[in-house]
């Protein structure tokens, strides 16, 4: 993948990673937290751009591609362009268009920041990420909350059916959450509860960030 170097000239990088199941409400959180501020101050470079390609991607009993894997996502990739942001260096890649063969992949520019947010379910996982990061943050809740949300979010946003959603879940994703992403609640700084909302846990985490950025 190319890329180019542009040095800054101020202090290293704080590197918060962020991680939770499936329909735990990161990308919501995210997305509020990065509302207060700019892209000049935090910098988000997201796992979903760095699957690999389909024929890549291992399948289940059923010969289904199963894409909650942590062999699914391209970890030396990954982790050196987080490095190369820690020493400010500009990233240069190739959005994933998730196998999608109608869609053109756009050139994504990730910038050196002051903060940089390091985003995805195997961030706190994988070691070659999870050395990288200086705060650890796992967005949380229940189960049957999830299971609700994936099924709206799913049927809503990507026309799968009901049992297609629960079949990937039982599958796929649930087995994943139990192996790979809730091991790793124990090693999180911050655990934000969202049953119900986050709004205490991002105020908490956007105060700590302005402690960063500001000046």
């Amino acid at each position: 993948m190319p890329e180019t170097s542009s040095h800054i000239h101020h202090a290293k990088p704080f590197v918060i990673g962020i991680t939770g199941g499936s329909a735990s409400g990161k990308t919501l959180f995210l997305k509020s937290l990065l509302r207060h501020f700019t892209k000049e101050q935090v910098c988000l470079i997201s796992q979903d751009n760095y699957y690999k390609k389909l024929e890549n991607i291992p399948r289940d009993n059923n010969n289904i591609p199963n894409y909650d894997l942590p062999e699914c996502i391209d970890f030396e990739l990954y982790a050196q362009h987080i490095s190369d942001l820690v020493e400010g260096k500009t990233v240069r890649h190739m959005e994933y268009t998730f196998n999608n063969p109608n869609a053109i992949p756009k050139e994504i520019v990730h910038e050196p920041a002051p903060v940089i947010v390091v985003e995805g379910l195997f961030v706190f996982y994988e070691e070659s990420i999870a050395e990288q990061l200086n705060l650890k943050i796992f967005v949380d809740a229940k189960e049957k909350i999830k299971i609700k949300r994936r099924l709206k979010r799913d049927i809503a946003e990507r026309g799968i059916s009901v049992d297609e959603v629960m079949y990937q879940w039982k599958n796929h994703v649930k087995p994943t959450y139990k192996s790979f992403i809730k091991p790793t609640k124990k090693s999180a700084d911050i655990v934000v509860n969202n049953n119900d909302h986050f709004e205490n846990g991002l105020w908490m985490v956007t105060t700590f960030i302005k402690t960063l950025v500001k000046g």
